[in-house]
């Protein structure tokens, strides 16, 4: 029987305070984001020890680590339980871009077992160069297999299941607004800003992140009034408006008073979600007298969320049986 390898794709996130900078230092030497012609080595170590103290205070505050290994490493297994139900040769395993268990850690597993086809599944359900895009790539630096083994899944920005997945995140966190203000809420989308200059460059990221809005919408009838927004822009060049932070001063000068805080672009919890949205913009809301601001919590343990990416795995094995 052949065997197959299905490599969940993430970025990874520091699992102590120690590896805060080795974990900047990684992402700040990604040529896909950071596009240096020369010294980029140079410039991701001084880059990542000068913000490692500032990012540490962060981290603390949400534990001392990223939530997000852990939703992986649980995603993970779930995932193979499914598609062990499918097919018991099928192996599913996780590639971080920017941290543990790194791209070559995990080719290097793959490559002890001897895998007859590999399946890479980005955890990003929306295509960005910077995201999906750095994660192929990375796999394209580091494998030294056969290509025509690896299949590329690009994205599943507008599968129904996956919009399902968030719309039941959505439903569960609205009891958790009293209920005679239910109708009133607002439903903010929060996704992660990316600089103009990729939008320019043809990078689909923005208007998938659009189609999933609008078919989550469809999906629950218009239910909520809702809202598209971006967050963690860093430096001085333009980026995907509005602001979420400017999103939610807007909000509340029209009398908007009851926001959900929905984290479109993440399928698991962690710095953006925990700290950004949950800490950092809740004193936004505060200082702009919301009465009712909560986050949505990420897909992370959803089995609906996984019965998605068994059903998308499954779609990608069967159309490239021989």
């Amino acid at each position: 029987m052949s065997k197959t390898a299905v490599v969940l794709l993430n970025l990874g996130g520091p699992d102590s305070i120690e590896s805060i900078e080795p974990f900047l230092f990684n992402l700040f030497r990604d040529p896909d984001i950071f596009k240096i012609p020369i010294g980029q080595k140079l410039f991701a170590k001084i880059i990542s020890k000068r913000r490692a103290p500032k990012v540490a205070e962060e981290y603390e505050l949400i534990g001392g680590k990223s939530p997000i290994n852990e939703w992986t490493e649980i995603q993970r297994k779930m995932l193979d339980t499914e598609l062990k139900s499918y097919d018991p040769n099928i192996d599913v395993l996780v590639a971080m871009r920017y941290w543990k268990p790194l791209t070559e850690e995990t080719i290097e597993c793959i490559n002890k077992n001897g895998y007859d086809k590999i399946y890479l599944l980005p955890l990003y359900p929306q295509f960005s160069v910077s995201t999906t895009g750095s994660s192929f790539n990375e796999w394209k630096r580091k494998y030294k297999g056969d290509e025509n083994k690896v299949v590329y899944i690009n994205n599943y920005h507008d599968d129904l299941t996956y919009v399902k997945a968030i719309n039941e995140r959505i439903d569960q966190t609205l009891l958790r607004f009293p209920e005679d203000i239910r109708k009133d809420v607002q439903l903010v989308f929060s996704a992660h800003g990316t600089p103009m200059s990729m939008v320019r460059n043809g990078d689909p990221y923005s208007g998938q992140i659009k189609k999933s809005i609008e078919l989550i919408m469809k999906d629950r009838n218009y239910s909520h009034e809702h809202h598209l927004c971006y967050q963690s822009k860093v430096g001085p060049v333009k980026w995907l408006e509005p602001g979420t932070d400017d999103k939610i001063e807007e909000l509340a000068k029209v009398g908007k008073k009851h926001l959900l805080i929905i984290p479109i672009s993440f399928v698991s919890d962690h710095v953006e979600t925990s700290f950004e949205l949950d800490i950092e913009y809740r004193h936004v809301a505060d200082e702009n007298n919301i009465e009712n601001y909560i986050v949505m919590t990420g897909l992370n343990d959803s089995k609906t969320f996984i019965k998605a990416l068994k059903d998308i795995t499954i779609k990608e094995i069967e159309r490239n049986k021989n």
